[in-house]
């Protein structure tokens, strides 16, 4: 059989092209994405064992803007951090808040979001309002290991503050009356309301978060000295800042900006 020289000639410049493409395919960035799944509607685990929400769009959508491959990895909440640190994952994108205790342990991105905690009472509560005062010698719910844990823990002193490894059982013993109140992010909590459990219960207010504790907003955690990944993840924040794929995704889940002031 014979080839024709035109053909012949073509070929090594299509080997050089497979080459190149397997190698830029092979630089490729690759990084395995560290989440709860268990805080709708930020992170949730479906049961069909699918990840969705905010965060975890937000994170496909950087991953996007990085041109990386990311893989997702669920992990419980209390054990989060350790598990970067051991090298599980590379990045935390779950909703945690920007504090100086933990940039102890990890290094930070700017914010991707933030909004205020709030508290959530029975709708027949005898509670006026969400002062300490007003909470003194109440059971308050709360997720164990969180900035809200730690509000409550601070602000409510008077009060007894329950913690609970993930939301969701916080909610069931609110839901069946072992709670007096359960503070949280206030979209979290009103994604609970809106449930047909959550019809049990209504908004007592917002709080004014404390700097303190609560620190700038939300933001992904990297392993301490990983600043080329943690610039990366910085320049695609913005770029999805500006190019209007935050607020694609932001407005799939709210009504209002997410980012905050």
């Amino acid at each position: 059989m014979r080839i024709s020289r035109r053909i012949a000639l073509a070929l090594p410049a299509a080997a050089l092209a497979l080459a190149v493409g397997s190698a830029h395919a092979q630089d490729m960035m690759k990084l395995k994405i560290g989440t709860e799944g268990a805080y709708p509607p930020f992170n949730n685990l479906t049961a069909d064992g699918s990840l969705e929400g905010f965060d975890v769009d937000i994170a496909k959508a950087l991953c996007e803007e990085m041109k990386a491959e990311c893989e997702f990895v669920t992990q419980d909440w209390d054990g989060i951090i350790p598990a970067l640190q051991a090298g599980k994952f590379d990045a935390i994108v779950a909703s945690m808040s920007i504090t100086e205790d933990r940039k102890k342990q990890v290094d930070f991105t700017n914010k991707y979001y933030n909004t205020p905690p709030a508290l959530v009472v029975p709708k027949e509560s005898d509670i006026a309002g969400i002062s300490p005062e007003d909470l003194a010698g109440k059971v308050i719910g709360a997720q164990g290991a969180t900035t809200h844990a730690n509000f409550a823990e601070t602000t409510f002193s008077d009060s007894d503050v329950k913690v609970y490894p993930t939301a969701e059982e916080y909610k069931l013993d609110m839901v069946n009356g072992r709670l007096d109140a359960v503070i949280d992010d206030i979209i979290v909590l009103q994604e609970f309301l809106d449930s047909d459990d959550g019809a049990c219960c209504k908004v007592l207010g917002t709080l004014t978060p404390r700097e303190d504790i609560y620190g700038p907003g939300i933001g992904i955690a990297v392993r301490q000295g990983e600043d080329e990944l943690r610039e990366k993840l910085n320049a695609a924040i913005t770029a999805i800042r500006e190019n209007g794929k935050y607020k694609e995704i932001n407005d799939k889940y709210f009504s209002f900006d997410v980012y905050g002031d």
